[in-house]
């Protein structure tokens, strides 16, 4: 039998317990094993602790993450990094430092410079980071992009992303970064659905479109977005973004917190010969000019357990590359920046348009916003931006390119001005 790898986890809280319980389920089957972790309110901890057995399993627990470095590195192969975006470059730096392989959440950052950085902390690692985007290594996924990639559909024309998830107020006030565009000494946050809660949704529209292999993402010519907010919060919780890559594939999004009721994602690729519809955890839709329909069900796919898994085979050597690379993970952080460039501003949407819903079940309140399905599907399917609802934005927003990402910091700090 092969070692198990010897992980450390930075936090406990979060998504950082998520992580605990794939670990604890790898470790049941011997693929894993956690040495150690860390979190500044450990102490708060003591029921997760418990539940999670670490007397038994022999876990060490600190305070901070350099003094479990200091103390546990020598014995480890493994850092997972499940933060806060604004802690993931220094965590990282860290990590490959000590020598230690880092299994790193998404988004690596949102920031094009600091992603920039953390490429080049990463060169000298013995094994590349993987960040973590749950939905690439899917088969399926995987199945279909290669059949892209043979021209079996035509020409690739266009990539859809429509997705609302619910979130109530107490979302946005569950931690000092959520929902804000900047922090301490004007460093750039960008938390949004668009950059964190729903960033493996827009990460995977970009690898539909990317060309030439499988591993691939998309470039980009230039982007287009509107920004908006319904939330009484500093950055946006509606995204509407179009870009063009180099070979003429419009990528559109259409995504939002701003509503109620039962979360919804759905990626639409539209080709010459065909239309598919892929819905995470449901099914494949393959609807052809011809008429003829394939539909394959979607088997349940436990996401962190098998990207740990995956990303395990590569550190011992039976596959040649992470799923998702810092340098893969380029095209998404452009696109989430450039999306600001465009914008310039956050509009708020008119609050005519803009419901209170209580759920008594979860004694929690959430905004809706009339009509959001329709302005969306009116943006994916026709180009009509929001402003042709009444959303207060005439007209439709300037293209930017590459070369504008240094427009960025000044943007941002202009919003988060008001």
């Amino acid at each position: 039998m092969t070692p198990p790898i010897r992980i450390g986890i930075i936090g406990m809280g979060g998504y950082a317990g998520l992580h605990h319980q794939a670990v604890r389920r790898l470790e049941e089957k011997h693929h894993a094993r956690l040495v150690c972790t860390c979190d500044p309110q450990a102490a708060g901890f003591a029921g997760a602790q418990q539940l999670w057995d670490f007397g038994a399993r022999g876990v060490r627990v600190f305070e901070d993450y350099q003094t479990m470095l200091g103390a546990c590195a020598g014995g480890l192969d493994l850092l997972v990094v499940p933060t806060p975006i604004h802690l993931h470059a220094e965590m990282h730096r860290a990590g490959v430092e000590h020598g230690l392989a880092v299994y790193l959440e998404k988004p690596p950052t949102l920031d094009y410079v600091e992603l920039e950085e953390m490429i080049q902390h990463d060169r000298p690692a013995k094994k590349a980071t993987l960040v973590g985007f749950n939905f690439i290594i899917e088969q399926p996924r995987q199945a279909l992009k290669g059949r892209l990639l043979s021209g079996e559909f035509g020409a690739l024309r266009e990539v859809h992303l429509t997705a609302s998830w619910a979130r109530p107020r107490s979302y946005f006030e569950r931690n000092t970064w959520a929902g804000r565009l900047i922090g301490d000494h004007g460093r750039l946050i960008l938390d949004s659905c668009f950059g964190n809660a729903m960033a493996h949704y827009v990460h995977n529209v970009l690898f539909w479109a990317g060309p030439g292999e499988l591993m691939s993402w998309a470039h980009l010519a230039d982007v287009r977005a509107e920004l908006f907010r319904a939330h009484a919060i500093q950055g946006a919780d509606t995204f509407f973004v179009e870009a063009r890559t180099p070979e003429n594939a419009i990528l559109r999004f259409a995504l939002s917190h701003a509503c109620a009721g039962t979360s919804s994602h759905a990626e639409t690729v539209v080709c010459e010969r065909a239309i598919i519809r892929y819905v995470v955890g449901h099914s494949i839709e393959i609807r052809w000019t011809d008429g003829r329909v394939e539909r394959t069900p979607l088997e349940p796919f436990d996401t962190l357990f098998e990207n740990h898994l995956e990303y395990y085979r590569y550190l011992r050597g039976e596959s040649a590359r992470p799923a998702t690379t810092l340098t893969d993970s380029r095209s998404f952080v452009i696109l989430n920046d450039l999306a600001y460039v465009s914008s310039q501003t956050i509009g708020t949407i008119p609050s005519s348009q803009v419901t209170q819903v209580r759920n008594e079940q979860e004694q929690k309140d959430y905004l809706s916003v009339a009509g959001l399905s329709r302005v969306q599907n009116d943006f994916l399917t026709r180009s009509h931006w929001p402003g042709a609802h009444g959303w207060e934005r005439p007209g439709s927003p300037p293209a930017v390119v590459l070369g504008d990402l240094s427009r960025l910091q000044g943007i941002v700090e202009a919003m988060a001005r008001g």
